[in-house]
């Protein structure tokens, strides 16, 4: 069935469930390692053709069930007028970090079609190389993690500074915050437009937060994504850390809710509203384990799945580097064969 992926994302009957996997095209993949050897991260993303190779390489390799565009959250920070830049061993850097209401102040709005135009061409060839066997996902950092990464300057464990803008000065949290959410909404939207066929919003970093500040800090912003960005096609809202807010998210929006590994499937099934459906979850260090143990853990999750319709398998976050392809394959098939209806 070529939609099983989409039809689950609508809660709809599917002949087994599906599988994607969030990172499924990165440095654990010999063929994506030989196109690191020639180009970097960020000459892939922001070229149509190679974004495109590199995309591909999991959907023929592994059978998964939807392929996802090959790209970076971070993009949208650069026409904002945040500068980064990819630092070995270190990840991504922003060379100058936004942490006042006077850096705030200068950010421009930009128009995705515009400025981010290799992402939506990489779309409309992958819909054209992808001929309709594999649907696929397009995506975008939703506003607490891309302010996270600019306000801290990279990646962060405390998000001290990006929590002393929000308790410091609301008032230019929630501008960066709402600039975000509209940048991304229309991104997401153009992304769709182009012929993605479902959209997630990666909210990686939002488990640090708790209850009551996520109502007001996130939340508001992510309703303004959401409704820009949605109505066209499924959209999928993925957050880590985040047992604790599913209730939320689910408020916030989306048609789908990412679980991580930290809760059971069906806590956070119930968590999120069964009138949802729910993407997840196994912890990516397990496909790191021996395989009667890693195909244990994926039976876990399909038992907690009950066979209900909604339920898209994957990691609950991205396939860790040292993954052994061959344990990545033996997954899609096991659930495949498995869950047959």
């Amino acid at each position: 069935m070529k939609d099983r992926f989409l039809r689950a994302c609508r809660r709809e009957p599917v002949d087994r469930t599906p599988v994607w996997f969030m990172r499924q095209a990165g440095r654990y993949m010999p063929e994506y390692r030989a196109v690191r050897e020639r180009h970097d991260l960020l000459e892939i993303c922001r070229t149509p053709e190679l974004a495109v190779e590199v995309t591909l390489q999991p959907v023929r390799a592994l059978g998964v069930d939807a392929a996802i565009l090959f790209s970076d959250l971070l993009l949208p920070l650069a026409p904002l007028g945040v500068p980064f830049h990819f630092a070995a061993g270190e990840g991504p850097v922003v060379d100058a970090p936004v942490r006042d209401a006077a850096a705030v102040g200068r950010l421009r709005r930009f128009d995705p079609r515009e400025e981010l135009r290799p992402t939506l061409e990489a779309i409309r060839m992958l819909r054209k190389e992808l001929e309709g066997e594999t649907p696929l996902i397009g995506f975008a950092g939703a506003p607490f993690t891309l302010a996270s990464y600019a306000v801290e300057g990279g990646r962060s464990t405390h998000f001290a500074a990006t929590k002393g803008l929000m308790y410091s000065d609301p008032r230019a949290w929630h501008a960066l915050a709402d600039l975000l959410a509209e940048v991304v909404g229309d991104y997401l939207r153009a992304q769709a437009e182009a012929g993605a066929q479902a959209l997630q919003v990666f909210d990686s970093w939002v488990g640090v937060l708790d209850a009551d500040d996520y109502c007001e800090f996130v939340l508001p912003h992510l309703r303004t994504l959401f409704a820009r960005a949605g109505g066209l096609v499924p959209m999928i809202h993925f957050g880590t850390g985040t047992a604790h807010l599913l209730s939320l998210q689910r408020v916030a929006g989306g048609d789908v809710i990412g679980v991580d590994w930290r809760v059971g499937l069906d806590e956070g099934w119930r968590a999120a509203g069964e009138g949802v459906a729910v993407q997840g979850n196994l912890d990516p260090a397990a496909l790191l384990g021996p395989r009667q143990r890693l195909l244990a853990r994926v039976d876990d999750v399909l038992v907690r799945a009950g066979g209900r319709a909604g339920h898209i398998f994957n990691l609950g976050h991205g396939i860790l580097p040292a993954t052994p392809v061959e344990n990545v394959k033996a997954v899609v098939d096991h659930v495949h064969a498995h869950t047959e209806r």
